[in-house]
């Protein structure tokens, strides 16, 4: 491994900004640093519909077909401040200057990547085909995962280069998102001269959130009301009001019973009082949950002990490209990569937990051939 050159990738990359929908720039230096690592790409035309500053990038890094294929996935757009990065090491951890964000999420793992594949091709270690998929867009949405054509992939799993904390971590679980607009209608009145003749929808709204258990509801299910916007002045009886909600589940099946729950009240309670209602639904992200015993977990796994580590196994709360893979048929989990502090100006990531992803990588693909037997 060759440390100084994974850094100066590292620190080149967070130098090109690439906040979300601003991606293209970056994508254009990514396509000329695989190239010259020997891969093939494949680009979709995402940008077009999405609105992203760039499209999917998938290289393919050749191998012997004997052994087995590999994925690896990072996001290629950060969050804000994420313009004009200037990085500084301090005791072997890299931060940014501290006016903005650091962008090891998720820049670290494609700097992890690159330096993976480099170490393979200067030492011929034997190996599989290896396929990077490179999305825009990950931080408003999984936008470009979500629109990724995975017929792409001859790799049948992998894994998304994109968790906090130190390496050693698997998100084996993350939840089915989704998110609700709820518009309720009444009818205005003068609320000092006439308050029978409205229907208050500030009253319907309330009435019906009483009646929903919100917060964690289970240990795989949380409910939440975020915004409540509506009403006009304290002399009028509110006549709209929009309520914005999300339900979260590690299970599918229970996000959309709670989301029917949810439905089922507003109507009951909206049509007591006379009033109207309107609610539209989106789905975020649909949920994935693995065992310990399924096979891509126990590839990071034994990828993990075989680099000197410790397995941990995590669920997320959260939405990461991995949920779009595996709901395309794809399995894979989400791997710590070392990042700390992550979507704020304290952001950092220790140089050694970036050696220890490389090692990582190099680990899950020296171990895995067509056969399923470890290479030794």
């Amino acid at each position: 491994m060759k440390t100084e050159r994974m850094i100066k990738n590292f620190e080149d990359m967070v130098k090109i900004d690439s906040t979300s929908r601003k991606e293209g720039k970056y994508h254009e230096y990514l396509k000329k640093i695989f190239k010259d690592l020997g891969c093939s790409l494949y680009e979709d035309n995402i940008s077009k519909t999405t609105g992203l500053g760039g499209n999917n990038l998938l290289f393919k890094f050749p191998g012997d077909a004997r052994y087995d294929s590999i994925f690896f996935s990072c996001h290629t757009d950060t969050v804000s401040p994420g313009e004009n990065i200037e990085t500084q090491i301090k005791n072997d951890i890299i931060y940014s200057l501290g006016d903005t964000i650091l962008a090891a999420d998720d820049k670290a793992g494609i700097a992890a990547i690159i330096e993976s594949l480099h170490i393979l091709k200067e030492n011929n270690i034997p190996h599989g085909p290896v396929e990077v998929v490179l999305s825009p867009g990950e931080e408003i949405g999984l936008l470009g995962s979500k629109e990724f054509d995975t017929n792409q992939l001859k790799s049948q799993y992998g894994f998304i280069l994109d968790g906090a904390g130190k390496v050693g971590i698997i998100t084996v679980a993350s939840p089915t998102l989704m998110k609700l607009n709820i518009k309720v209608y009444g009818k205005a009145a003068h609320a000092g001269v006439e308050p029978e003749k409205g229907i208050p929808a500030i009253n319907m709204v309330a009435e019906a959130i009483s009646k929903i258990p919100s917060g964690r509801l289970d240990d795989k299910t949380t409910l939440n009301f975020g915004t409540i916007h509506g009403g006009v002045a304290t002399n009028i009886v509110s006549e709209e009001v929009t309520v914005e909600m999300e339900i979260r589940s590690i299970s599918h099946e229970t996000c959309l019973t709670k989301e029917k729950e949810v439905i089922t009240v507003f109507e009951q309670v909206v049509h007591s009082w006379g009033g109207k209602l309107e609610i539209e639904s989106q789905l975020l992200s649909r949920g994935y949950e693995f065992s310990k015993d399924d096979k891509v977990v126990q590839l990071a796994t034994i990828a993990i002990k075989n680099i000197g580590r410790d397995a941990h196994f995590e669920i997320s709360g959260g939405a990461s490209d991995a949920n779009s893979f595996n709901e395309k048929g794809k399995e894979c989990v989400t791997l710590s990569i070392g990042y700390e502090k992550i979507h704020t100006t304290e952001e950092f990531i220790p140089i050694e937990e970036m050696e220890a992803t490389v090692k990582l990588l190099l680990a899950l693909i020296e171990n895995k051939v067509e056969d399923g037997n470890e290479i030794n």
